[in-house]
């Protein structure tokens, strides 16, 4: 069973930059694969020195009264909607009961340091099972950096998954940024194909390694074409533009073409809300192109493909608007806990 806030970015993946900062026992399974971004597998025949390999984080059987934690760095800060604790795979060696804090934290402080922030609980000691994706609704409506995981006493996780609304620091959105960059707040809001890879996938952080981690939509035999549309990070006027189908050599489009619109002035449903980008233009496989624009602000964009095709990454940058940059910046501060509103006095907005 699955939830609505599954449909949002999974804030912790390593695929967006997190990491497993600390964990107090991994005899079994090292703490990383907990963020994997690829689903958990298992293979019946392999065992170690230790015993029986697992996808996952596992400890080791406990003899007293205390429980095993793993600490998670997020790779964008955000607003945290729920968390999913997948046990797949761990059947007899599963924690019987999970709980779930956060921290909002300033800066790169040594793990020392970090053990000593103001944590939060934003999922009480709850029941888990095994071999299930246990998922957790969040209330809390603060900006998080860190979550803490403990099990109840020990035992196995495949993977953690954080999911929530990336909530940027408008510190790092002056001047010319990647507008649809999923790090800085940009999401996919729909597609129209994601068979073999999500659109979600273009707008992640660093160059494609292959073609498994970009958007591969099936063969179209029909009319029409395949299309994306992205929620912006925040309102802004694109300035230039990348398109970039690596790995995509025999399954590329043949043409692409951009569209944005404003849904602060119109509605996005509304085919007449959108407004030509980019005119639909041939691309090449296996190549990086970059285009100038010059556009109004917009925050939204929709990806057209003809007739269909892969791409691995997409880049647009701009500058945000003066409406935008100052209605991120309230809503950065708003959602701060008031010790990370007290670091940070200098930047409360005027």
């Amino acid at each position: 069973m699955t939830s609505d806030f599954t449909a949002l970015p999974d804030l912790a993946s390593r695929a967006l930059g997190g990491s497993v900062s600390a964990a107090n026992d991994e005899l079994f399974a090292q703490r990383e694969n907990l963020i994997k971004a690829e689903a958990p597998f298992f293979d019946p025949a392999d065992f170690g020195h230790k015993g029986k390999v697992y996808d996952g984080w596992e400890t080791r059987r406990r003899r007293d009264d205390g429980h095993d934690y793993a600490i998670v760095r997020l790779g964008s800060a955000g607003v945290i909607h729920g968390v999913v604790v997948d046990t797949a795979h761990f059947k007899g060696n599963y924690p019987p009961f999970v709980s779930i804090e956060a921290a909002s934290i300033e800066g790169y402080p040594s793990i020392e340091d970090v053990m000593k922030a103001d944590w939060q609980t934003i999922v009480e000691k709850s029941p888990a099972e095994g071999h299930k994706e246990n998922t957790y609704a969040v209330a809390d409506r603060h900006r998080w950096t860190h979550v803490r995981l403990s099990i109840y006493p020990d035992g196995g996780v495949a993977r953690l998954r954080v999911h929530g609304e990336v909530v940027p620091d408008p510190r790092f959105l002056d001047g010319t940024v990647d507008l649809l960059a999923a790090e800085n707040g940009g999401r996919l809001v729909g597609c129209s194909d994601a068979f073999y890879a999500s659109p979600a996938n273009i707008i992640l952080p660093g160059r494609a390694r292959n073609m498994g981690e970009g958007w591969e939509n099936s063969r179209r035999r029909g009319g029409g074409n395949d299309f994306a549309v992205f929620s912006l990070a925040a309102a802004g006027r694109p300035r230039h533009v990348e398109i970039d189908t690596s790995y995509y050599v025999g399954n590329a489009p043949g043409w692409v073409r951009l569209s944005t619109a404003d849904a602060r002035t119109a509605d996005i449903a509304d085919e007449g809300a959108w407004t030509e980008l980019l005119p639909r233009t041939a691309v090449q496989p296996d190549t990086r192109h970059r285009f100038v624009l010059d556009a109004a602000a917009a925050t939204h964009l929709r990806l057209d493909v003809y007739p269909d095709g892969g791409l691995s990454r997409l880049r647009l940058f701009g500058d945000l608007d003066e409406t935008a940059l100052a209605e991120t910046r309230r809503t950065w501060w708003d959602a701060l806990p008031q010790t990370h509103q007290a670091l940070v006095a200098d930047q409360a907005p005027r």
